[in-house]
């Protein structure tokens, strides 16, 4: 009986070791992600975004773009531009003609598009998953799993190119069942960006006769 125990006891010890080397060595690809990420300049990637919930028998794709600078950013999806200078969030609506002027948010479990390429290196454990051939390119996955047990968010797979050591895609499964897939088509970094593309004119849309909702 005593060596049955101990046997066991050696297995689990096992376990749990690989368990924690796993977690280290994905934390260790998150971190070479993540110092490679904040050593550019700015960041410009074009993506597809999906979005799946089999219960509810939905699914919608389309696609966006991102332009990123430290903290500031400049989205397009769904039809509608959200511009952060740094100070205030800027979104606007051409199918409404309404513009929406708001400060940043301070929900820090928001992925913001500013946190979405760093959002990462907090609040999640981590392990190591599959390595895929997609199209030529190895791509590893890490599982992100939130430490708060009240995220609605059970679980994110990140896909990391192997080579480049950039984001590929985004897997994450919210707790209600609902996927959101955004893979990277495109992905270039130092861009020679314009002076203003960070900078709101708000008189330009006034004179265009939008509606300007500040919050």
């Amino acid at each position: 009986m005593i060596r049955k125990i101990l046997t066991v006891l050696t297995i689990l010890t096992l376990c749990f070791s690989l368990q924690a080397q796993n977690s280290q060595k994905a934390k260790a690809l998150l971190d070479e992600v993540y110092t490679k990420v904040v050593s550019y300049d700015n960041i410009a990637i074009d993506f597809k975004y999906a979005l799946e919930n089999t219960d509810a028998n939905t699914k919608s794709e389309t696609r966006g773009s991102a332009t990123l600078e430290g903290d500031k950013y400049l989205v397009e999806l769904f039809g509608s531009t959200q511009l952060y200078d740094g100070k205030k969030v800027y979104t606007v609506v051409p199918d409404n003609e309404e513009v929406t002027i708001e400060d940043k948010s301070n929900d820090e479990q928001t992925i913001t598009p500013s946190k979405m390429l760093t959002f990462y290196k907090e609040g999640h454990n981590y392990e190591w998953d599959i390595l895929q051939n997609i199209q030529g390119r190895k791509i590893q996955f890490v599982k992100l799993t939130p430490i708060d047990s009240n995220s609605d968010i059970k679980s994110i797979l990140l896909g990391i190119d192997a080579e480049t050591k950039h984001i590929h895609k985004l897997i994450e499964t919210g707790q209600n069942g609902t996927k959101t897939t955004i893979t990277v088509n495109s992905f270039k970094t130092n861009q020679p960006l314009s002076k203003s593309l960070f900078t709101f004119d708000e008189a330009k849309y006034e004179d265009e006769g939008y509606y300007i909702i500040k919050n």
